[in-house]
C-alpha cells in the first residue's frame, strides 16, 4: 500500500468521501463498501448462504448470456452501478448485474463503471441490513433508467428455500410481485429465460 492510498474499514462507515478517494482506497477485508451520496457505505460481506444464493444467481444468468448474447452480453458479479443525475456520487454494488449493450469489444483498460449500466441487478438479501436492499435500493436503481428489473433473492428465513421479490419498471413507478420458493418466474426482459425459485434444482 503506498503512502497516499486510503485504508478504509467499518469505523469509517458514513465518511465523507470523494469519487477519486473511494477509487484509489484500500479496503479491509470482510466487508462490502459502497458510495452511497457521498458518503461511505461499510455492509458484511457474503457468508456462505449468501454468496452460494449469489453463485446460483450469477451461473444462471451467465449461462443465458452465453446463448443470447444479442439480449444480455455481460454479467458481473462485482458491478459498480452510478446513479445518474445524483450528487454527491452514489454508486450501489449490486451483487449480479447484467448487461445488453456492454462493449465487450472495447479494449479493456479504457472501460470503467461509469460507461456502463445494466439491464437487471440482483440482491440476496440475508440476515445483515434488508433496509439496504429493501428500501435503499428500491430507490437508487429505478433513478437509473437503463435497470428494467430489480431482483432480491430474499434468504433470510431459509437460504435453503428463498423468495424471489421482482421489482419490473412501468413508467416511472415500480410493479413489484412476490415469488415463492419452488414456484418459476419468466420475464419478458429475457425470453426464453426460466427461474426455478431453488437453488438446489
Amino acid at each position: 500500500m503506498s503512502l497516499d492510498t486510503t485504508q478504509l474499514t467499518l469505523a469509517d462507515h458514513g465518511k465523507r468521501l470523494s469519487l477519486d478517494e473511494f477509487e484509489t482506497a484500500a479496503f479491509q477485508e470482510g466487508y462490502k463498501y459502497e458510495l452511497i451520496d457521498g458518503r461511505l457505505y461499510v455492509s458484511p460481506a457474503a457468508n456462505e448462504p449468501e454468496d452460494w444464493n449469489q453463485a446460483w444467481i450469477y451461473d444462471l444468468l451467465r449461462e443465458y448470456s452465453r446463448d443470447h448474447p444479442r439480449v444480455i452480453n455481460r454479467v458481473s458479479f462485482g458491478a459498480r452501478v452510478f446513479v445518474p443525475d445524483r450528487r454527491p456520487t452514489t454508486c450501489p454494488e449490486p451483487d449480479v448485474a447484467a448487461y445488453h449493450d456492454y462493449p465487450v469489444g472495447a479494449a479493456r483498460r479504457y472501460l470503467n463503471w461509469r460507461m456502463v449500466s445494466p439491464v437487471l441487478v440482483v440482491e440476496v438479501l440475508c440476515d445483515s441490513d434488508p433496509h439496504k436492499d429493501l428500501v435503499r435500493n428500491v430507490d437508487l436503481y429505478l433513478q437509473v433508467p437503463s435497470i428494467r428489473e430489480y431482483w432480491i433473492i430474499d434468504s433470510r428465513v431459509d437460504p435453503d428455500e428463498p423468495t424471489l421479490i421482482v421489482h419490473r419498471r412501468r413508467g416511472d413507478k415500480w410493479v413489484t410481485r412476490e415469488y415463492q420458493y419452488g414456484q418459476t418466474y419468466t420475464t419478458k426482459l429475457l425470453p426464453g429465460f426460466s427461474l426455478r425459485i431453488d437453488p438446489h434444482a
